[in-house]
């Protein structure tokens, strides 16, 4: 559906009834510094067709604004550039990330951006970026900056609950005691991984805009754009270092569990040997030989079992001291 649409001139919102010929309005209205900007959320196929149909959309770029599973890219066109990135947040009971996509259409005089899911409203964006007319003069690019600049804030906030969630695991995995969830260890890993295939493919894209090397962009943009290009680099590195912190912790949790096992054999196998003692005296005074030592004896029975626990205390003695209990 279409959650809002406006005419800008200037850096100034005007209010415009949305249909076929309302572009060619814009255009016939002659204003250097006016554009559309259209925003959709989770539209349906007939709907995108309609706003293609207006705006002359690419129809390989509306099939991608339909499909969720995008990876994010910038294409350019002939007569527009056609912009997708995920949207992340983080859901903290679950340690998981959520995914959403945002995809933009910036051309010379309009701006259509169609979110998928929920991630980041655009309408705070949009109110943001009204409130700024000095960048909203700068046309669409102020549209595509203020968005990019939103996600990829989300894009930190997120970065920073798994260092915390990173940091977390590291403390369990070399505290004192048993660290057992080795499942929380692998949903990290997963949800690292799905804000590294958010966040990896805008580098270049993202430095590419900071040297305004697409078509469509406002010659004073390259500072904001700069500044998302800074951010990006920033989570990038922060998303590849907690990944080999978690490897790191991984690895020190399978050693742990190795040297835990082993311990716990040493442990089995004092008991094993302090009982095999006892087991041993009562088999051989067990056999009942007719002439047998200490049989026909009236304290033999005290002194097997006498014999029993002074061997399993000597045993045990011996097995405490080497640290094998």
């Amino acid at each position: 559906m279409i959650v809002d649409h406006a005419l800008y001139c200037d850096g100034a919102r005007r209010a415009v009834e949305l249909d076929e010929g309302s572009l060619d309005r814009l255009r016939a209205m002659n204003e250097e510094n006016a554009f559309i900007w259209v925003g959709l959320h989770e539209p349906d196929e007939a709907e995108m067709a309609r706003i293609a149909k207006v705006f002359g959309l690419h129809h390989l770029a509306v099939e991608d604004a339909l499909t969720r599973r995008q990876r994010p890219k910038v294409e350019p066109y002939e007569d527009m550039l056609f912009l997708v990135l995920k949207t992340l947040w983080y859901v903290d009971e679950t340690d998981q990330v959520e995914t959403g996509q945002v995809s933009i259409f910036l051309g010379a005089d309009f701006v259509v951006t169609v979110r998928q899911g929920k991630g980041v409203e655009l309408g705070a964006v949009r109110a943001d970026l009204e409130a700024r007319e000095h960048l909203a003069a700068h046309g669409p690019t102020a549209v595509a900056y203020s968005v990019c600049d939103r996600i990829v804030d989300g894009y930190e906030d997120v970065a920073g609950e798994l260092d915390i969630d990173v940091d977390e695991v590291e403390q369990a995995v070399f505290s004192v005691e048993r660290y057992r969830d080795d499942r929380r260890i692998y949903v990290l890993k997963r949800e690292i991984a799905e804000v590294r295939h958010a966040v990896h493919p805008l580098r270049v894209p993202m430095q590419r805009f900071a040297n305004t090397e697409y078509r469509f962009l406002h010659a004073d943009s390259a500072p904001f754009f700069r500044d998302i290009s800074d951010h990006v680099m920033r989570v990038a590195e922060n998303i590849d270092s907690l990944d080999m912190l978690l490897s790191t912790a991984f690895e020190a949790y399978n050693a742990r569990i190795q040297v835990q096992q082993n311990e716990d054999m040493r442990k089995i196998s004092a008991w094993v040997a302090i009982a095999a003692v006892s087991t041993l005296v009562a088999g051989i005074y067990g056999m009942n030989f007719d002439h047998m030592p200490e049989l026909g004896w009236d304290l033999g029975y005290p002194w097997a079992l006498g014999l029993m626990v002074v061997l399993s205390l000597v045993l045990y003695r011996a097995f405490k001291k080497s640290g094998w209990l």
